[in-house]
Formats: C-alpha cells, sequence, structure tokens
C-alpha cells in the first residue's frame, strides 16, 4: 500500500536562489500546497517581486549563501517571521560553461563559494535548528551533473558531485535523528542557466515546473535521490554496472557530450555576465 503524502500545509520552508527559475517554481508549488515559504536571493528585489507575483503569503529576503553570517540572519528572520524552521531547500547555484583550461580562477571560485559552500552552510546551519527539535528535511539542489559527468562544466560538476557526496555523508550522520534529506538531480532544464545549450535528440529537456513538483513530491513522500525526469535514474542504474569503454560509448551514442561541449557560448553573455556580478541565479 501507498504511503499517504505528508501534508505540507503550514510547514515552515527557507528556500535560497528563489528570485527566478526552479527556486521560484519551487516556492510557489510549495505555496499552492499551504506551506509557508521564505525565499532568499542576493537580488532581494527581485525576490521580492517574486513572492509578490506568488502570493500566498511568500515572504522574501536578502541572502548571500557565500556569507556565513548572511545565512544565519535569513534563518533568523525566517524563523521569527513564520516560525520554527522545517524545510531548508538549497537550491542557489550558477553555471560557467567553457573548457576547463580556459575558466578564469574567480569563475572556478565563486561556483564552489555558491554550489558547494552555499549548501553545506545552509544544511549546516539547518541541522542545528533541526536536529534538537528531533524533526526536519533539508533538500539539496544538486544536478545529474552530480552522477554523470559531462565535458564543458568541469567546475560546475565537481561541486554538484560535492553537493551529492557530502549530503549522502551528512545523512549517515544524522541517522535516527528525524531528519529526512533529498538529493534533486534535475537534467536539462529550461531555464536562463542553459542558454546556449545544444539541443539533441537522446536529451529530454524539462521546464522548472517539473523540478518544482519532484521537489514537492519528495517532501510529501520523503527519499533520498530525486532525477528529474525519473528516466534519469534507470539510466543511471544501467551505466553505473557497465565497464567504462560501453558506458562512455552509449553516452555519445545518446550524444550526451554535446549538449555542453557544443553549446554556444555566445548566446550566454546575458547569464555570463549576471553570474559573474551576482553571488547567486
Amino acid at each position: 500500500m501507498a504511503r499517504a503524502p505528508r501534508p505540507l500545509q503550514g510547514r515552515v520552508v527557507a528556500l535560497t536562489g528563489g528570485a527566478r527559475g526552479i527556486g521560484r517554481a519551487t516556492a510557489e508549488a510549495l505555496a499552492r500546497k499551504g506551506a509557508r515559504v521564505a525565499i532568499g536571493d542576493v537580488d532581494v528585489d527581485a525576490a521580492r517581486a517574486s513572492a509578490e507575483e506568488i502570493g500566498f503569503g511568500v515572504v522574501a529576503f536578502e541572502l548571500d549563501v557565500t556569507d556565513g553570517a548572511s545565512f544565519e540572519a535569513f534563518l533568523d528572520t525566517v524563523e521569527a517571521e513564520l516560525g520554527p524552521l522545517e524545510v531548508m531547500i538549497n537550491n542557489a547555484g550558477i553555471l560557467h560553461l567553457g573548457p576547463f583550461a580556459e575558466e578564469d580562477e574567480a569563475s572556478q571560485a565563486r561556483q564552489v563559494d555558491i554550489n558547494l559552500n552555499g549548501p553545506m552552510t545552509g544544511t549546516k546551519l539547518a541541522l542545528r535548528r533541526m536536529v534538537p527539535r528531533g524533526r526536519g528535511h533539508i533538500v539539496n539542489v544538486a544536478s545529474s551533473a552530480g552522477k554523470f559527468a559531462p565535458p564543458g562544466i568541469a567546475t560546475y560538476t565537481a561541486t554538484k558531485h560535492g553537493v551529492v557526496g557530502f549530503t549522502e555523508a551528512v545523512r549517515w550522520e544524522q541517522h535516527g535523528r528525524g531528519i529526512d534529506f533529498s538529493i534533486v538531480m534535475p537534467g536539462v532544464v529550461r531555464t536562463e542557466m542553459i542558454a546556449g545549450y545544444k539541443d539533441v535528440r537522446g536529451v529530454q529537456d524539462i521546464g522548472p515546473e517539473d523540478v518544482a513538483a519532484a521537489i514537492v513530491d519528495a517532501l510529501e513522500r520523503p527519499r533520498l535521490e530525486v532525477f528529474v525526469p525519473r528516466t534519469l535514474g534507470g539510466l543511471w542504474k544501467l551505466l553505473v554496472i557497465l565497464p567504462r569503454g560501453p558506458r562512455e560509448a552509449l553516452l555519445r551514442a545518446l550524444k550526451v557530450d554535446q549538449v555542453t561541449w557544443e553549446a554556444d557560448r555566445s548566446a550566454r553573455s546575458d547569464y555570463e555576465g549576471r553570474a559573474a556580478a551576482s553571488t547567486h541565479t
């Protein structure tokens, strides 16, 4: 018999990178379920505009995920305004596309700070609030790049592998303490982040609303690995049992390697400029 979904009505949710894309779609999906949602973003004006457009009592506050003091203040404000934190969704992330040897050090460091250190900070601060209460759910939005290793986004891939690894390790540390963990691993999502990606037949693109629906489902029916679309999970299970040669041959046959490696980098100027000037997207 299928488990009854956990109700989201009234649950207090903190969500990073909520002004746009997956974050915004997730905030709206959770608000429609009755959750009390606070979105944090370095672009606080965009975050507040998104919160107002979503409605349902969604609130927005300024947050720099690379600054521990900013993160602590964000969660303090969330709890003061909405109540004890029950769900932490670490979603903020940026991506630089291009050969690793050509990537400047500032871009490399920025991706590590936002994509990896950000979720680590959010997870740690959330645990310090959740563990004494004996309940909570931490959702870390990684990427299918956290399992696969596509060329052209090496640093991004490294950060997402890191998110997968540290989440699994922390989950073991917290076993039996009432804290659930989910790692969300989307494929190619139609947001500004994938500007210039090559469209290939073997790779299904999805919308932010699809990822949002998967996050909602993982909160209602807790599970660790959340692939979006679900078919990516099946592909991963096949790949891990194959020797490296056949595995890479299959990925080449599906043209998975072409999506990022043969992307049109000239089409990314707006996104890359905003990512370079901000601390998350």
